[in-house]
């Protein structure tokens, strides 16, 4: 605002210098001056003046934006009151809800717990059981090494075996050759023996006097007793021993094998003065037996391949019911057969 005492003093000053000669040059030259001083000041009011109108214009234009300002803050407030009210209302809620979390967070921990305790123990117990387990596996793997290790010895052991027997069945087999070729060369020479015997004695087997035969390797040349013996004699007699030469000159050419001489008789007993040499027919197909074996020995024949064997009747080929069949039954048997 304007200071109006200072406005009222310019106003006198001025009316002063209106008034001619009422006052000294000087006095008016001060008075001058200080209207000027006045006019200045006056501009500087005036100025100040017009500053505190802006100012004043600012201030209320600041007022009326404060103003609404404040009622948008007071709308602001009114939002943020409902709001409060709405959070303190949320908060109980939240806290009620807490509440029951806390109650229900504790009775969680309990239930954790008590579960933690039984999972513990169960755990503990697992961890009990494995160990169990593991030691059990320990052992049951050094029972299994140890069997395996038992097992590769029996099958070192076994493969040794295997070794030796293949090695026996590679000698048996080659004993086993060895022994069906001799056995083939021994049935050719049993073949070969027959059949000379077959041509050489030819006119005896026509007559009857000898049979040749042959089965399972054994050779059997039987020849009558009235061939070679008289009735009731063991001595070979001439004719016969001309029959054995035969024989004998075919068995010379025999290796490997051994002559048994069998002597049997019929069932007609020893009587008369007979009996006193011969009481049985045993001592009888004895006798002629030892005399056929003694002239093969004599002919060269190795007496170690030799055997003299006596059945008397009890091995008959043919009934004793009458001359024929008896006849068939004295007779003397030389069997060429494997040694045994």
């Amino acid at each position: 605002m304007l200071d109006i005492n200072k406005l009222r003093l310019g106003m006198a000053i001025v009316v002063l210098l209106s008034l001619p000669g009422c006052v000294s040059k000087s006095t008016f030259e001060n008075m001058a001056d200080q209207a000027r001083s006045l006019d200045t000041n006056l501009s500087d009011l005036k100025s100040r003046h017009q500053a505190l109108l802006n100012q004043q214009n600012d201030l209320q234009a600041e007022h009326s934006d404060l103003q609404n300002r404040q009622a948008d803050l007071q709308a602001r407030h009114e939002v943020l009151a409902s709001e409060k009210i709405q959070l303190e209302k949320d908060n109980s809620e939240l806290l009620a809800q807490k509440e029951a979390l806390t109650a229900g967070n504790k009775e969680l921990e309990e239930i954790l717990a008590a579960r933690e305790d039984s999972l513990s123990k169960k755990i503990a117990d697992q961890r009990q059981e494995m160990v169990r387990q593991e030691t059990n596996c320990s052992s049951q793997l050094a029972a299994q090494t140890k069997q395996i290790g038992d097992r590769d010895k029996q099958i070192s052991e076994q493969a040794e075996k295997i070794a030796a027997i293949s090695a026996d069945n590679a000698r048996l087999t080659e004993e086993l050759r060895l022994i069906r070729a001799q056995k083939e060369a021994e049935v050719q020479q049993m073949t070969s023996t027959y059949q000379s015997l077959i041509d050489k004695m030819k006119g005896e087997i026509d007559k009857g006097q000898i049979t040749i035969s042959e089965l399972k390797g054994k050779l059997t040349v039987n020849l009558i007793d009235a061939i070679l013996f008289d009735s009731g004699k063991a001595e070979v007699k001439p004719e016969g021993l001309l029959v054995l030469q035969k024989v004998i000159d075919i068995l010379k050419e025999v290796t490997g094998k051994t002559i048994r001489i069998e002597g049997h008789t019929d069932n007609v007993r020893i009587g008369g003065v007979l009996a006193q040499k011969y009481p049985t027919n045993w001592e009888l197909s004895a006798a002629r037996a030892v005399n056929v074996a003694r002239f093969l020995q004599e002919r060269g024949i190795d007496p170690l391949n030799l055997n003299a064997v006596a059945y008397g009747e009890y091995k008959p080929v043919a009934a004793n019911d009458d001359d024929a069949g008896r006849a068939q039954n004295r007779r003397i048997e030389i069997i060429l057969a494997d040694k045994e």
